[in-house]
């Protein structure tokens, strides 16, 4: 039979349709097969197998009853775990050059901003969200830094994507505030002691519960009706108010305030503002934890804990190494952070903060979950990230050898399937 050239162009269509959906099909798949393999669901598999289909882990188990598909490409390491989590830094927010125009985590003009948004600060293309992509962290707890009252937002990001939207995980994970002297102002400006912080804290969180409450009157949407004096209509729907809103979400219990606090003293107000205004709150830094263990664990309270190797100065004098491993016997949850640097390269490397961590009362699992699934659930995202189980993102970090020695490289980083970073030898 006798073909015409739009047959045949449909055929050749047809055919480039095809290669390129098996293409894709294969382009879906990654497997990676380690001799160790941590998952951190349950107890580390030898000789291990995980399986990732269209960005999400498809199996996960040992080679021998774990089939990897034919054509699939499977990338080799002596340990894989999950993808790290840094359960709080300002990658991407402050960059690596610590010049005026990448550094975005503190805006001084006001000590409490909580309508500052981390998405509209966040850089994606920041070389620091690489370079931590580079030892095996794939998704970040970044916004803006300790150092204002109230200093704005935090978000969750994987550290892959052109766009924040593209990487974003949690748009919003929460309200920074420091309950520290670092965020004293002093030359008579307020606040200028622990008191005058405390009180505007308070007054703050006091204004949006009344704003809340304005907003849920019966007759908040009756403002235009009838023509009622001017101080008669205001007592309906309140203007908006970006500030208010943003707290409000945390007095609803939305979102939970990030405390930075080192002092012992310090965290004690925290706790107890949490208490009064029945709020959630994380512990940040938290140097002093260890002296307060009963009412932190009383309160319910998670503890995301400075980097272990933090200068021990200042409100930090007192910190120890052992205040993970502290924590942890006491049931409290605990996660290991990146912290803030106000100098170069401005973050630290949660990889080796947990080494320290493990050499000073954590087992090798206890550290590794301080970076894994622990801060996945203290965070809220541990049914996306944090373990390696069938159903979760396909975030997987490759090592030549024990991640928490010194001398061990990370050989390859999978984020939703796609393999960022590979070592070339």
């Amino acid at each position: 039979m006798k073909r015409t050239t739009n047959d045949l162009r449909t055929v050749a269509l047809g055919a480039a349709a095809l290669a390129l959906a098996v293409a894709t099909a294969l382009h879906a798949q990654v497997a990676v097969r380690g001799d160790v393999v941590h998952t951190m669901s349950g107890a580390p598999i030898t000789d291990g197998v995980v399986v990732i289909t269209d960005g999400r882990i498809s199996a996960v188990g040992p080679a021998a009853t774990t089939p990897i598909p034919a054509g699939v490409r499977v990338l080799r390491a002596a340990v894989v775990t999950p993808g790290l989590i840094d359960a709080h830094g300002t990658v991407g927010v402050a960059g690596a050059l610590n010049s005026d125009h990448d550094q975005d985590q503190l805006e001084h003009a006001d000590p409490m901003q909580p309508e500052l948004r981390a998405i509209d600060a966040y850089n994606t293309r920041e070389m620091l969200v690489e370079w931590v992509r580079s030892f095996g962290v794939t998704t970040i707890h970044t916004g803006h830094a300790p150092g204002e009252l109230i200093s704005g937002q935090t978000m969750i990001v994987k550290t892959t994507g052109n766009t924040v939207d593209e990487a974003m995980l949690v748009p919003l994970a929460a309200v920074a505030v420091t309950l520290s002297p670092e965020a004293q102002r002093g030359e008579g400006k307020s606040p200028g002691t622990r008191g005058k912080m405390a009180a505007m804290l308070r007054g703050e969180l006091i204004k949006a519960r009344d704003y809340l409450a304005r907003l849920d009157r019966p007759d908040a949407d009756d403002d235009d009706a009838g023509d009622e004096p001017d101080d008669e209509r205001h007592r309906g729907r309140p203007d908006r108010d970006l500030r208010l809103e943003t707290l409000g979400r945390v007095l609803n219990g939305e979102v939970p305030l990030l405390v930075t606090a080192d002092r012992a003293q310090d965290i004690a107000s925290a706790l107890r503002i949490a208490a009064e205004f029945d709020i959630r709150v994380w512990l940040d830094s938290a140097a002093e934890s260890y002296l307060l263990v009963d009412e932190i664990k009383a309160a319910g309270v998670p503890v995301i804990l400075h980097p272990s190797m933090a200068r021990a100065v200042g409100v930090r004098e007192n910190q120890s190494f052992e205040t993970a491993a502290t924590l942890r016997r006491a049931g409290i949850p605990v996660a290991i952070q990146a912290g803030y640097e106000s100098y170069v390269p401005k973050t630290r490397i949660v990889l080796f903060e947990a080494a320290i961590a493990a050499a000073n009362g954590l087992t090798f699992e206890e550290a590794l979950a301080t970076i894994t699934i622990d801060a996945a659930r203290i965070l809220g995202i541990d049914d996306r990230v944090g373990a390696l189980a069938v159903g979760r993102d396909g975030d997987v970090a490759l090592y030549d050898g024990d991640p928490f020695e010194y001398t061990s490289h990370c050989i390859g980083v999978v984020i939703d399937g796609a393999v960022v970073s590979e070592m070339v030898r």
